[in-house]
């Protein structure tokens, strides 16, 4: 049975999800260093979010 703390579920691999946030976090600063952005889903639609913090749905099709 999982058990949560402060409403995150205990994952059988914890140090999964470290490694997840910090994979997430990695790519922001690499957007900002090459001036681009990034693509991730957020509320079941896929979003760009750009460096200045812009975040703008994406589009079907481009």
């Amino acid at each position: 049975m999982l058990e949560e703390q402060n409403n995150e579920p205990k994952r059988k691999y914890e140090w999964l999800s470290k490694w997840v946030k910090m994979t997430g976090e990695r790519a922001r600063i690499d957007a900002k260093v090459y001036n681009t952005y990034i693509v991730y889903e957020k509320e079941g639609k896929l979003v760009k979010e750009f460096p200045n913090g812009d975040i703008v749905p994406l589009r079907k099709g481009g």
